[in-house]
């Protein structure tokens, strides 16, 4: 496989086509190497439109969603970011690449141990890898400048929103599977929101989420 040839043609044809046009998230994408956060077993599959296995049941996003994220968090370089759930570490270094540093906290050991391996072997310096549960907000660095949720929500917990500096900017997929929006939050001033959703999709959930509450009669 031609990597750098395969790489040309995953951001042509995958992802400027799903309206991911920032030239400086594009510069990104060629700086940040895929194939080096994909498991050796996968690896002629990092440049496909295909959610990649990891170990332990999960996946990485496909690359047109993380430039997608990218693009709307729209990471400046005096950022402070958190990620909620590592995975490979691939988008983690996609935002580092873009912000001052990121806090990412995965779940799952293996996970992050899986992503500290390959940020470290990326050489990705900025970035400070946590092991806990983050599915409802991550006060120890607080506030955030950008968040970003790896997996979906049903319900986006307030701590979220009460943990973004003003001007801060969240990204999340809430909802339940089929009926999934992802979403942009960007606080206006403290206590003052601004929600859009962007477009339809499904992702599978962060462990620990919130859940919608339901009615007894």
């Amino acid at each position: 496989m031609n990597i750098e040839q395969a790489r040309f043609n995953m951001v042509e044809q995958q992802i400027r086509t799903w309206e991911v046009l920032d030239q400086e998230v594009l510069d990104s994408l060629y700086v940040v190497r895929r194939e080096e956060f994909v498991p050796a077993a996968y690896r002629a599959l990092a440049f496909s439109d295909l959610e990649v296995p990891i170990g332990d049941g999960e996946k990485m996003m496909q690359p047109k969603m993380e430039a997608r994220i990218l693009q709307e968090i729209a990471a400046k370089k005096t950022d402070k970011i958190l990620e909620v759930g590592t995975g490979s570490g691939y988008l983690t270094a996609l935002l580092a690449h873009r912000g001052r540093h990121v806090y990412s906290v995965e779940i799952q050991p293996s996970l992050k141990a899986f992503g500290e391996s390959n940020l470290r072997r990326a050489g990705v310096a900025n970035v400070t890898l946590e092991l806990g549960d983050a599915a409802r907000g991550w006060q120890k660095h607080a506030p955030y400048d950008a968040v970003v949720l790896t997996g979906s929500t049903p319900i986006l917990a307030d701590a979220f929103m009460a943990q973004l500096a003003p001007g801060g900017r969240l990204f999340a997929v809430v909802g339940e599977s089929p009926a999934m929006a992802a979403r942009l939050v960007t606080c206006v001033t403290e206590g003052s929101f601004n929600n859009v959703d962007l477009f339809e999709t499904v992702l599978a959930p962060l462990k620990n989420v919130p859940e919608r509450e339901t009615f007894q009669f």
